[in-house]
Order: structure tokens, then sequence, then C-alpha cells
């Protein structure tokens, strides 16, 4: 029998005893309870009774014990060893990159005095003083890099995007000085990088480049301004050379086409500036030896 069909039947039984106990005398009537008790009690002992717990299958004092792989920590003290050293060195490298930021902006605070009316020759001279404090401070992260044989493009990220403001600010100043393109060698012999393991690398030298060419249009509204309205005619020969020589390249979809791309509308603002002298008649006439080599 089911325990919910036995425990109606009980309680149908108790029923029947208690009215049966109230036409009887004292003693029959505790009689009577104590046989309702008896019917009632085995069924919800049997229902409330706790399931008896289950034997665990292997006992954990039974397990063996685990030991530590020898191998194993060798392997992982040998990394630590690895990392610790490799953080140390990062962080020498740091110092130091810190310190050609902070002359690379001085530097390039004193150059942009070139868009006010001060002498070419004060600005340069400025400029030119901090080269050299980054050209020792090149030295000194190449003394860094020797304890690292090898590892130049492991750590080369750290000095990167510093290294492209450097070459900016080099080549915007050589071309004040010049009017023409600041070589890569020129610009490794500048910061001292022309011999060893660590040299001016070739994307971040045209990176810099590409910088270089956010200056021009600014500087010509600039000189314009000032009455020098042969400025834009050389500002846009030089830029349409630059990104004719830079469209020979096969630039991949990274950083570097992207600051290429922007050329272009450096190139496109000077020539807005070029063509607006030119129709207003302001341009001085060309000589017949300049349109012969345009």
């Amino acid at each position: 029998m089911r325990p919910a069909a036995a425990a109606a039947t009980a309680t149908a039984a108790a029923l029947r005893l208690r009215a049966a106990a109230a036409s009887l005398s004292p003693p029959a009537t505790a009689l009577l309870t104590h046989r309702r008790a008896a019917l009632l009690l085995p069924p919800l002992r049997h229902l409330c009774s706790p399931a008896p717990p289950r034997a665990s299958a292997t006992p954990d004092s039974q397990l063996p014990p685990r030991l530590p792989s020898p191998v194993m920590d060798a392997q992982f003290v040998s990394f630590r060893a690895q990392l610790d050293e490799s953080s140390t060195l990062r962080d020498r490298i740091r110092t130091v990159v810190s310190e050609i930021e902070s002359a690379s902006r001085v530097a390039t605070a004193a150059l942009l005095l070139v868009h006010q009316p001060v002498p070419l020759e004060d600005v340069l001279g400025k400029a030119k003083a901090q080269v050299e404090v980054i050209k020792g401070l090149y030295a000194q992260l190449a003394e860094v890099l020797k304890e690292c044989p090898g590892q130049y493009y492991r750590y080369h990220g750290d000095w990167r995007s510093e290294t492209q403001a450097v070459v900016s600010m080099l080549a915007f100043m050589h071309w004040l000085e010049t009017g023409g393109l600041l070589m890569h060698a020129e610009a490794q012999e500048k910061l001292g990088l022309s011999s060893g393991e660590f040299c001016l690398d070739v994307e971040d030298y045209l990176t810099g480049l590409c910088f270089m060419s956010n200056e021009f249009p600014r500087f010509v509204v600039n000189r314009v301004t000032a009455g020098d309205y042969d400025c834009p005619r050389k500002v846009l020969s030089f830029l349409t050379d630059l990104h004719a020589s830079f469209r020979m390249l096969n630039l991949r979809n990274d950083f570097l086409r992207k600051k290429f791309d922007g050329m272009k509308y450096d190139l496109r603002r000077v020539e807005e500036v070029y063509y607006d002298v030119k129709i207003r008649g302001l341009a001085p006439a060309e000589s017949k030896q300049e349109v012969a080599q345009s």
C-alpha cells in the first residue's frame, strides 16, 4: 500500500475510534486512544525517517599524496628569472626614452617659433641644442641594448613613437635650412645610430616624414601672411616630389599607410594657398630654369 493511502486509512480508523470512545467509559477511552496512537505512529515514523547516509567510494585518507614535479618547477623558476630580467631592462629603457621625449618636446616647442616673426637662425639654434642632447640619450639607449644582443625588435616598441617625432623634427629643420629632404643615412648620423645593431628603423623614418608634412600647411599660410609669396611654390614642389616618391612603396594597410594617406590632404591645402596667391598675381615670376625643371 502507498504511504498516502496508508495515512488516509489510519486517519479514518482513528476517527471511528474517537466516535466509539465518546460513548465508552474512561478506561475504555484510554484503551482506544492507545490503539489510535498505535495506528498512526508507525506510518508517520516510516514517512519521516531520514535516508541512511551513503558510504564514500574512496576516503580522502586513502588518496596517494601529490608531490611537486621537479622538472616543471625548474622550468618556471627559469621563466621567472627571465621575466624579472626583462622587466628590469625595460624599466631602464623607458627611463632613457622618457628623457628623449622630454628633450624632443623642448626642441619642438622652440621650432614652433618658425611660424612667428622670429629670425630663422635663432629658432634653429635653440632646436639644435636639444638635438645634441637627444643624440647623447640615444647613445645611452644603445649601451642598454648591448646587454640583450639580438633582441632589438623585442624592445623597439618602447621608443618607436618618440623616434618618429624626433625624425619629423629633424626633417623639418633640414628643409628649413636646405629646402631638401633629410635622407635616412643623414638622420641616422644626426642621432648617432649609424653603427652597430642599434639603427634607425626604415618605417620610423618614413612615418617621421609623414608627420613632417603636417607642418607645411600652417607654415605656408603664415609665410604668405608675412609677405613671402614664393614660399607656397617651394613647399608645393617639395611635397609633390615627396608624395610621388611615397607612391613607389607598396605600403600595407597599417599605421604608416594611414599617415601617408593624410599627406595628400596636406598637399591639397598647400596647393590651395599657392593657387590663391597665383590668381591674385602675388607670386613672383618663375625663371626659365625653374619652369624647365618643373
